[in-house]
């Protein structure tokens, strides 16, 4: 059989429970990715005076062929890019200025230190987001940035958070997009505080100072990010879950969530629909934890499926601003992307042809004996055959076809690095 007539046959058995599965994949097209650059060279950056990762921030492995310009990191990008259907967006933290060889501190960034990214991402119709590094950098070395009891430090993360969110209006402004600017910070105690109210009222300040600047908010939207633990920071982190999204909601600001961010036994899947109800928009950053915030490469597992089904579910597909977030420089990082990128929107598809209301009947009713088996049925449902179309149809490589063309890139361009 054809992947056409496949398709046909699975459509077929989704029809049965009155799921439109034509309908579903003109809702996936439109639902971009945000892919995060940094997965290409390793968090490495293109700053003159380049740090040593640091921030609880660790990558292993030493796979040949990273990106050690931006050209090549654009490069690497279109590859990865051209193996995902759909259009997308493209993640960028300020560390990834082009500033023509001169030394330019962080908290002098402008637009024009992006105005490469700027029109790469106009050529190729992608939408940008942005990041703040308040990491890997000398007045980062302690541990403390926004929270920091010096003043003069504080100050200069804070005037780099402002440049930021200017660069980010400017890219949203000049894209008619709205570029996501999100602010995560590492700060924190290796051993226990003897003061955890403090550390939190400084960054609190901080961010007030920070948000006071006015941008465009139709160009620019603002995140907080939180986090559990870090390296360097096991016993304390600044900027929790509880902070920020205290934060978040009394100042009108989007609480961005990693899955790699919370306690091992805590699900971010879990968490969506509390946070719905209280926000209209909620971002998150999609990884992969194995044992602690290990960022490994996004896999089609339970919990995966299950932060795409509670989007889907609850119709928020235009409330929750998907990002990814994961680096990996033990394979190749252009199958990175692509595997991680292709999972998400698998994980999207896959919630977009379980026949949700009916099971939200069934959890009303209190049947939980047909939830149950509808449930676990559906895992098993001609899923691949709708997948394949869809790649066939968005003009990519259908099953793992995409690696031919991987392995071909790196033979001819990786591997000359």
């Amino acid at each position: 059989m054809t992947i056409k007539e496949q398709y046909e046959t699975a459509k077929q058995a989704y029809a049965n429970w009155g799921i439109d599965v034509d309908a579903a994949l003109e809702t996936l097209k439109k639902v971009p990715i945000s892919i995060h650059c940094w997965q290409g060279d390793d968090i490495g950056g293109f700053e003159v005076n380049k740090s040593e990762l640091s921030g609880g921030i660790d990558i292993t492995g030493n796979y040949p062929g990273k990106a050690t310009t931006p050209e090549e990191l654009r490069m690497d990008l279109e590859k990865a890019l051209s193996l995902i259907p759909g259009k997308h967006r493209v993640n960028l933290h300020a560390i990834y200025a082009e500033t023509n060889g001169e030394a330019v501190e962080r908290d002098q960034l402008e637009p024009k230190h992006f105005e490469n990214w700027l029109n790469w991402a106009k050529e190729n119709g992608l939408g940008l987001d942005f990041n703040p590094t308040l990491f890997s950098h000398e007045k980062a070395a302690d541990g403390l940035t926004l929270s920091h009891p010096n003043e003069e430090v504080r100050e200069f993360w804070i005037d780099h958070c402002i440049a930021s969110r200017k660069i980010g209006e400017y890219f949203g402004r000049e894209l008619g997009n709205p570029c996501l600017t999100n602010i995560w910070i590492p700060d924190g105690y290796k051993d226990i505080p003897s003061d955890r109210l403090t550390p939190r009222k400084r960054l609190k300040e901080s961010l007030d100072r920070i948000f006071t600047v006015e941008v465009d908010e139709t160009c620019n939207w603002d995140a907080v990010e939180s986090k559990i633990f870090g390296i360097g920071s096991e016993s304390y982190v600044v900027g929790s879950h509880e902070f920020y999204l205290g934060y978040a909601l009394k100042n009108n600001k989007i609480c961005l969530v990693d899955t790699g961010h919370y306690h091992p036994t805590e699900t971010v899947s879990n968490k969506i629909s509390s946070m719905l109800l209280y926000s209209d928009k909620l971002a998150l950053h999609v990884s992969r934890p194995v044992r602690w915030d290990s960022d490994h490469v996004v896999i089609l597992d339970d919990e995966l499926r299950e932060i795409a089904l509670e989007i889907v579910r609850n119709d928020a597909l235009n409330q929750v601003i998907i990002g990814l977030d994961f680096f990996d420089a033990s394979i190749n990082r252009v199958a990175a992307w692509t595997i991680g990128t292709r999972n998400m929107i698998k994980a999207l598809l896959y919630a977009l042809l379980v026949p949700n209301d009916h099971l939200k009947e069934l959890q009303e009713k209190g049947d939980f004996t047909e939830r149950l088996a509808l449930m676990e049925e559906f895992k098993t449902y001609p899923f691949g055959a709708i997948w394949d179309y869809y790649c066939e149809k968005m003009n990519v490589p259908v099953k793992e076809r995409w690696l031919t063309q991987v392995k071909e890139y790196e033979r001819d361009v990786l591997a000359k690095r």
